[in-house]
């Protein structure tokens, strides 16, 4: 994953930003999406996992560590170990079922986590690392996704096609420790606190019954 170029060129696409994407947020603030009208009706007792890629995972992870019912979360690519391999950015999520359904992570990740109208891109990373994908384990998340999915497309919540791609789990491998927690281990960092912390801000507005106040932590 190419980092440097993009620290580099933090003040400026931190400029760019605050002229377009968080422009956009403020005339489009984001707002809590209907419910999966199908979900798991009899969750079991036993942990579960998902994993989604969003855009850059620093923001997926940061942000689903503050979401109650979640267990662990790990940053990571699906589908490769890079972004230059064919891997996307993404996060395997441990939550339990009980406290949080697979449908309710679904909508806190349409709803908050990213925008799922951009094609291979978010914000200012641009590419097929960065793509809207969720990785399905079994036919349950698979029926429940796709269902969504069509949910919210048929109910135009979002002024644009929804891109979201829906693929069966190949290889997750997690990133060094390095990466993960960076959210919380750099929150001044100006591409964090552009593009993520209001996102936290967001979920604690729209989800305050799911909100966890302090994060989980990758250890």
């Amino acid at each position: 994953m190419l980092r440097e170029p993009i620290m580099r060129r933090l003040p400026a696409l931190a400029a760019l930003l605050l002229t377009s994407c968080v422009a956009w947020g403020q005339e489009s603030p984001p707002k809590v999406l209907p419910p999966p009208a199908v979900d798991d009706p009899n969750p079991s007792g036993n942990s579960e996992k998902a994993v989604l890629a969003g855009g850059c995972y620093w923001g997926t992870q940061g942000i689903f560590e503050h979401v109650k019912g979640i267990k662990r979360v790990v940053a990571g690519f699906t589908g490769g170990h890079s972004d230059e391999d064919g891997g996307a950015e993404s996060v395997m999520i441990t939550f339990d079922p009980k406290v949080i359904s697979y449908g309710r992570l679904l909508q806190i990740f349409f709803s908050v986590v990213h925008d799922p109208t951009q094609l291979n891109r978010q914000g200012p990373d641009d590419g097929p690392g960065y793509r809207s994908d969720i990785f399905y384990m079994n036919d349950e998340q698979h029926r429940i996704a796709q269902a969504y999915i069509a949910q919210l497309g048929q109910a135009k919540v979002f002024p644009a096609p929804i891109v979201t791609r829906l693929d069966p789990l190949p290889a997750f491998n997690p990133v060094p420790l390095s990466q993960q927690d960076f959210m919380t281990k750099n929150p001044h960092l100006d591409y964090i606190e552009v593009n993520d912390v209001p996102k936290v801000a967001s979920l604690k507005r729209l989800f305050p019954a799911s909100f966890r106040s302090l994060p989980l932590q990758y250890w």
